[in-house]
């Protein structure tokens, strides 16, 4: 079973498609595919333990250059749900307005730069937590990249006929979006030197957070999927996607007292919060799971899919009888995903197991064989 992070890839969980327009998009067969899964996904939901399979079709194009183009992000992300329908799977893939990690962060000041064939990238701005407090800001709808999302989820909507599952666009925490801006060094230096002025731009940021995610769940309406971004999710689902990376670099008494509040804050208007880290975070699964009204967990669980990927010891005595998702994400072939669910898995559990089978067989012979194991 070959473990290893594979450094020449592009992008180590997308999958290769091809686009179509949304004029020759059989929006009825994805439709009639789409529901009978959802129907799962509701069982799955509302029962205190079990296990969905997910084949997320990632393509790499949308999370790159090509996100600038909003009609080419659709027509990539239209072939990513014709071709999804031949993996065996229980969730159902969806559209997602992607425009970049730092949407949140352009109610500051902060502009995108776009560097020639990547995504784009917000540079720091604030000297202090304090300088970021003195500062002017304004809601994300009224900045450039704000309004350019909106307009993106528009242009989904109006060509799919709203008929189309569809998330939010891909929001970062209070706690990433300021790590984001302020310098570094002084940013996790005022957690301890001055916390109020971090206490108040965190709950700023999930005031300002809470405003742009009830703006987009208003246009998208009963096509809406939660928890969003790079979480499974459906129609029946619950719960805001925050991606939490910088929890990485901290402690769990500065993360609890100071971030998490507002990741709370953010993310109970919609269902409550729901968790993602990229890297190694299982030092904290304890302090996580245990995050007022959290819905989700999501990590990697693999080298092939993140090189600094959680160990799996301890998770599922973690995570059994608290009613809070694990969406585990495995790179990898049947027998490594095989070997990773027997060791994520027990009785009590919620368990989401990701995949990223290679061909339609593949993937239906790892599907029942997680079936097999989770029961």
């Amino acid at each position: 079973m070959k473990d290893v992070f594979d450094n020449k890839l592009r992008d180590s969980q997308a999958t290769a498609v091809s686009p179509i327009s949304p004029e020759k998009f059989d929006i009825e067969e994805y439709a009639s595919y789409e529901a009978p899964l959802n129907e799962r996904c509701a069982r799955f939901w509302q029962a205190p333990s079990g296990v969905l399979v997910y084949r997320r079709m990632r393509v790499a194009e949308v999370f790159s250059a090509g996100s600038r183009d909003m009609q080419a992000s659709l027509a990539w992300q239209l072939g990513a749900l014709k071709e999804s329908m031949k993996f065996k799977a229980d969730i159902p893939n969806f559209l997602e307005p992607w425009y970049g990690l730092g949407v949140l962060a352009t109610a500051y000041g902060v502009d995108y730069v776009w560097a020639p064939g990547q995504a784009p990238a917000i540079e720091g701005k604030f000297a202090s937590t304090a300088d970021l407090l003195a500062a002017s800001f304004k809601p994300v709808a009224e900045t450039p990249e704000g309004r350019h999302n909106l307009e993106m989820i528009e242009y989904f909507l109006d060509k799919t006929r709203g008929r189309l599952p569809l998330s939010y666009c891909d929001i970062q925490s209070p706690l990433n979006t300021l790590s984001n801006i302020i310098d570094t060094s002084q940013f996790y230096l005022d957690f301890c030197l001055d916390p109020d002025s971090m206490q108040a731009a965190m709950d700023r940021t999930a005031d300002l957070t809470v405003d742009f995610v009830r703006k987009q769940t208003e246009m998208i309406g009963d096509a809406l999927v939660k928890p969003g971004h790079g979480f499974s999710s459906s129609r029946v689902f619950d719960g805001l996607g925050l991606s939490d990376d910088s929890v990485t670099m901290m402690s769990p008494d500065l993360y609890l007292d100071l971030a998490v509040p507002a990741m709370v804050k953010a993310g109970l208007p919609f269902g409550g919060p729901v968790f993602h880290s990229c890297g190694n975070w299982s030092d904290k699964k304890a302090d996580i799971v245990g995050i007022p009204h959290l819905r989700m967990a999501d990590g990697a669980f693999s080298l092939a899919t993140d090189p600094g990927a959680n160990p799996t010891e301890g998770f599922a005595d973690t995570f059994a009888g608290t009613g809070v998702v694990l969406n585990v994400r495995i790179v990898g072939g049947p027998e490594l995903v095989e070997a990773k669910v027997r060791e994520l898995w027990k009785p009590g559990m919620k368990l989401i197991v990701v995949t990223y089978c290679q061909t339609p067989e593949e993937q239906a012979y790892v599907y029942d064989r997680i079936h097999e194991i989770c029961q």
